[in-house]
């Protein structure tokens, strides 16, 4: 794809004033690297009207803050393509209630990074060909048999097709930079295999000329190939991690309910979400998936809504309460009204916070993309100086030749190779160690921010804590034997679909309770369920209950629960005879690894912060629990991203950890997210790393590795760059009025060739990590 750096055609203005701007994001077209969304930003920033702006390279989308009275929507496209890219417009849904995520923008992403594959590929099988016939003159043998003009044209076919067809881009791209007067990696690629190429194409039509010269028309056909195989490879590695970014949207827009059973002239009726409007009535039975947000009308049930909430137990809905689409009916059935259909329900305004927190993230300047301003245009320099030099002072039977050697020896010597390999490979490595320990890391600029990080804040349902109800008590209060009272009322339990009563059955399970059976089992919505066992009628759910059927509370029931209560635990009273037998603490409990690894964290000078929709005082005992000095309590599923933007504002790198759809716009927010794997898809899809066990572990594993990575990394930068800064006055002919030695092409290919296998050996070096215990 080419890189376009255009100079921008708007001069700075001074601010105008603040007040009555509005937002909006464009997509944009043709945006290739971190000098493009750097570039774009200026452009727009210097506009007239503008008083903000970010751009996105991971998104390609740029969100503008500008002044109505002075510019549009209009002018702000006219901005961006005067600056020598697109703006895409998306097309609009063809119903207001469906969250339509932009198909048009995906599908071109993908065919573009088909097309890049295919690039890479046709280079990668010409440039395997290419080498070893390029080293027949080591077989003497084989040199007899094939004559050196028809093996030269032979090599010139092989290679056309990698240039013109695999390597255009970056001749096209180095063109536009030449005549807006920038340059990039590109140009010194487009250079230095253009030299190489135009170099063999004269030694392989005229090789006569040369020999009259007294200089071996030798070809460098190989290098051509393999500098343009090896650079697309870097490019297919950051394609494929750029057209991931959208899922983290569409898996949302998956969330949404395809129909809603709606109360139409006195009859239930199946419609597509598309034809509900708010003041519908809509039935919803067990099982089934609210359609749309509303106000609940009649009935009563528990709604799972983790996905929004990310809390473990279901909530209890009775009439007059608000219910959210999206969310999963467990038990009751029930009517609501709907109050808010599409872009106003709670779904569409976690979609809208994700992608404002995608959006607002300023893209990382990489390290080769600074260095290379002022490295490409010193080498061009270096390389004409060079040929001039040679030309002007050389004996004149000889000039020219010594002058387009040596021009082109700087310019292969110089050409990134070992750059463009530098951070793939660190990548590939060190992702693919990630995957063995769980950790899945989705790309360099997820490592680069995970190496920085100060801060962890962590959500507690899920992350901390097992993001499901455990039993923690088993209280008798009348004297009667634990193995008695247990398989009694785990045998009522096992009739229920209450995700409290399947925390009964499992821990009954593993106490290994009798297993009985119950009769005459009743569900009582929202207040727990009765049944007969071994001739006994039980009753067994909340205080509710026991109040219903006139059960008392004994003073010893009383003091227990208090307790129970006082830990922040869910209390279910069982009851049998009229009376209360049984006391059962229900909570979500913190993982076995939880408290090891906050402290492996806090060891690493990191500290660990934990955000929570529950009270404080629950609150406060998690925290005590796993060695948390800090944590936010009571905090909305809206106010996530908050919380997160707060800790940024004090100066810190946040890592946010979150398993469920109400983390997604916090991970998003955050510098880098890490979603825990047994959490939802949408919240792996909004972060920079995935762990594949839901295991905090996995987060100090992923800092621990990212860090290494990236020392690396850089390792792989300097070993790119230092045989540049030592050849290339070598290349020049530095030392030839002194030792009379000159560094041919071929030579210098073979200096590039060695800076490669250095990368790649201290890149393979990370596969010997092993994971902190």
């Amino acid at each position: 794809m080419p890189h376009h750096h255009p100079t921008p055609a708007a001069p700075a203005q001074p601010a105008a004033p603040a007040g009555g701007t509005e937002t909006v994001t464009l997509n944009i077209e043709g945006m290739t690297c971190a000098s493009c969304s750097n570039f774009v930003e200026k452009a727009l920033s210097r506009t007239p009207g503008v008083q903000r702006a970010t751009v996105n390279l991971a998104s390609e989308k740029a969100t503008i803050e500008y002044l109505p009275g002075q510019i549009d929507r209009a002018g702000l496209k006219a901005a961006v393509e005067q600056a020598g890219y697109g703006v895409h417009e998306p097309v609009a849904p063809a119903s207001p209630n469906v969250l339509a995520s932009d198909q048009e923008l995906d599908q071109r992403k993908a065919e573009a990074y088909q097309k890049l594959k295919r690039r890479f590929q046709v280079a990668v099988g010409l440039a395997v060909v290419i080498m070893p016939l390029s080293m027949l003159m080591l077989w003497p043998r084989m040199m007899n048999l094939i004559p050196t003009p028809v093996l030269n044209y032979v090599l010139l076919a092989l290679t056309l097709p990698v240039l013109l067809y695999s390597g255009r881009e970056f001749y096209v791209s180095a063109w536009n930079g030449f005549r807006h007067r920038t340059a990039s990696m590109d140009t010194l690629i487009a250079v230095g295999t253009g030299a190489a190429f135009l170099y063999s194409l004269a030694a392989t039509v005229i090789p006569h000329w040369f020999m009259q010269r007294g200089i071996m028309p030798e070809v460098y056909y190989d290098t051509t190939a393999t500098i343009i195989a090896l650079i697309l490879l870097g490019k297919v590695l950051e394609s494929r991690a750029k057209s991931k970014t959208s899922a983290a949207i569409k898996a949302l827009m998956g969330l949404q309910a395809k129909t809603a059973r709606v109360v139409r002239g006195g009859q239930e009726v199946d419609v597509p979400i598309e034809q509900v409007v708010p003041g519908d009535e809509v039935v919803v039975r067990p099982g089934e998936k609210v359609a749309t947000d509303g106000v609940l009308l009649s009935g009563h049930s528990a709604v799972d809504e983790s996905m929004l909430t990310g809390e473990s137990l279901p909530v209890e809905k009775k009439q007059g309460d608000n219910v959210f689409g999206a969310t999963l009916n467990k038990t009751g059935s029930f009517r609501f009204r709907v109050s808010k259909v599409g872009a106003e329900t709670m779904l569409a305004q976690i979609v809208k916070l994700v992608e404002q927190a995608q959006g607002s993230r300023a893209p990382i300047q990489q390290l080769a993309d600074k260095v290379s301003a002022v490295f490409v245009p010193v080498v061009v320099m270096i390389a004409i100086v060079t040929f001039v030099l040679w030309f002007d002072f050389a004996p004149e039977a000889t000039r020219l030749p010594l002058a387009l050697v040596n021009f082109v020896a700087v310019l292969i010597i110089a050409c990134p190779c070992a750059l463009g390999l530098a951070t793939p490979t660190a990548i590939m490595v060190g992702t693919g160690k990630g995957a063995e320990h769980g950790v899945l890391i989705r790309n360099a600029e997820a490592l680069e921010k995970a190496e920085k990080v100060t801060t962890v804040l962590l959500d507690k349902t899920g992350t901390i804590t097992r993001g499901e109800p455990s039993v923690t008590d088993f209280v008798p209060v009348t004297g009667e034997a634990t193995d008695r009272l247990l398989p009694l009322l785990a045998a009522v339990e096992r009739q229920s679909e209450h995700p409290l009563a399947e925390a009964v059955v499992r821990y009954a399970d593993a106490q290994g309770a009798a297993a009985l059976s119950a009769t005459a089992f009743q569900a009582l919505e929202g207040r727990g369920a009765s049944a007969t066992v071994d001739g006994q009628a039980i009753l067994l759910g909340n205080r509710r209950l026991l109040v219903e059927h006139q059960v008392p509370m004994t003073a010893a029931a009383e003091q227990a629960a208090a307790q129970l209560l006082d830990q922040a635990k869910t209390v279910l009273y069982a009851a049998m005879g009229g009376q209360v037998v049984a006391l059962i603490g229900v909570a979500d409990t913190v993982r076995d690894t939880s408290v090891a690894a906050i402290r492996h964290l806090q060891q690493k000078g990191i500290e660990v912060v934990m955000m929570t929709g529950d009270n404080p005082q629950t609150a406060a005992k998690v925290a005590e629990q796993v060695g948390i000095k800090r944590y936010f309590a009571e905090v909305l599923p809206a106010d996530k991203a908050g919380k997160v933007k707060e800790l940024q504002a004090e100066g810190r790198v946040v890592a946010m950890v979150g398993d469920g759809i109400n983390d997604a716009p916090a991970l998003a927010q955050a510098d880098i997210g890490l979603a825990m794997g047994g959490g939802t898809d949408v919240a792996m899809e909004a972060a920079g790393i995935t762990l594949m066990r839901s295991d905090l572990q996995g987060v100090v594993t992923a800092i621990d590795l990212s860090r290494q990575t990236m020392r690396t990394i850089k390792q792989n930068l300097f070993f790119a760059f230092i045989y540049n800064t030592l050849g290339i006055p070598i290349a020049a002919g530095l030392l030839f009025p002194l030792t009379g030695w000159l560094l041919s092409p071929m030579l210098a290919a073979g200096a590039m060739a060695l800076s490669s296998v250095s990368v790649l050996t201290n890149s393979l070096r990370l596969r010997a990590y092993k994971r902190t215990a």
